[in-house]
């Protein structure tokens, strides 16, 4: 006959040590044999049954109450969809909605799976539609790691050894960009916002390096947008790093030099309130530009390279074996064409 069962995964659970329970697979049990086949993973909603297949008269009279009664309660179980990193850790990417109580259930289990598997980090990557599910994850040990626009992920570490989950990003990337024409003028803006507005400062172009931009193009397409002034990218000259400076991260300044293409100027007036080609005596002489040690470094660097008397780090386009995509070392490229001729 076939025996009646129930939907309750957390009496599954407390089966592990019985018997009649493998952790690691789906167990049959067909005239007193026991017979076990690897558990793929599914995605929520979907279930993995634990069929009960027909059993002797016989069979059943030898399992005791607790046992017959486990049994009658095994219907499915489910465990989370998930990939392994390349850190024995597994990330799951959550998309079907569900109830919390039921996640719970389903994500225990699923940690329970991942243990016996020598897992050690678990990464949840949360779309912002299922933000209800946050409160039942972070209190099964799971805690923030960072966030997007349309998603949150949360980690845990179920290992017993010493945690070794990377922090969250560090620093936010800027740039800078001294563009200069043929006259020693300067491409120069006033912002109306930030903490520049109304102050009758005028500064170098700046702007803040967007995910997946390389710095070389960021400087270029941030003057285009302020500016309206097409150029082209020559070097960086140099880089300043800080501190506790966006909310609390730490920030990367590239100070780059680009060649004009263009002089026409037309103002992006939803952050700049005006720009001008200036002569860099002006800029530098400005009373803000000379209170303010840091840029005057940038001034005598601007100058020195003017002069001829500097070389900053131009862009080379490399491949390697880290990434399939290419991306730009930023050397000193004539002291590597002197070396190559020696």
């Amino acid at each position: 006959m076939l025996l009646r069962s129930l939907p309750k995964l957390s009496i599954l659970l407390s089966l592990t040590r019985n018997p009649l329970y493998l952790a690691n697979g789906q167990r049959f049990i067909s005239s007193g044999r026991t017979i076990t086949r690897a558990t793929s993973r599914v995605k929520i909603g979907v279930a993995t049954p634990l069929p009960i297949r027909s059993m002797s008269t016989s069979t059943i009279s030898s399992l005791t109450a607790a046992e017959m009664t486990a049994v009658d309660q095994v219907q499915q179980v489910k465990l989370l969809t998930s990939t392994d990193d390349d850190y024995g850790g597994v990330i799951v990417e959550l998309d079907q909605p569900m109830d919390s109580t039921t996640f719970v259930s389903i994500l225990r289990a699923s940690i329970s799976h991942w243990k016996q598997l020598g897992k050690k980090g678990i990464w949840i990557k949360l779309p912002i539609h299922l933000a209800s599910l946050v409160e039942a994850i972070v209190k099964e040990g799971f805690w923030y790691h960072h966030a997007e626009p349309k998603y949150l992920m949360l980690v845990h570490w179920i290992s017993e050894s010493p945690s070794t989950i990377p922090a969250n990003a560090t620093h936010r990337v800027g740039i800078g960009s001294f563009v200069m024409n043929e006259k020693h003028e300067v491409l120069v803006v006033q912002e109306n916002s930030g903490k520049f507005q109304g102050t009758g400062v005028w500064k170098f172009p700046t702007g803040v390096v967007d995910q997946g931009e390389d710095i070389c193009v960021a400087a270029v397409r941030e003057v285009k947008e302020e500016t309206g002034v097409d150029t082209e990218f020559v070097e960086v000259l140099a880089f300043r790093q800080s501190h506790n400076s966006f909310f609390e991260k730490s920030d990367l300044f590239f100070m780059c030099m680009l060649r004009p293409l263009s002089s026409d100027i037309q103002v992006q007036r939803l952050e700049i309130e005006g720009a001008q080609w200036m002569p860099f005596e002006e800029y530098v002489a400005q009373p803000f530009v000379q209170k303010h040690e840091l840029l005057k470094y940038i001034s005598d660097v601007c100058l020195a390279k003017i002069d001829g008397r500097y070389s900053g780090f131009t862009p080379v386009s490399t491949s390697s074996n880290f990434s399939k995509q290419q991306s730009y070392l930023y050397l000193n490229d004539g002291v590597v064409k002197r070396s190559n001729s020696l």
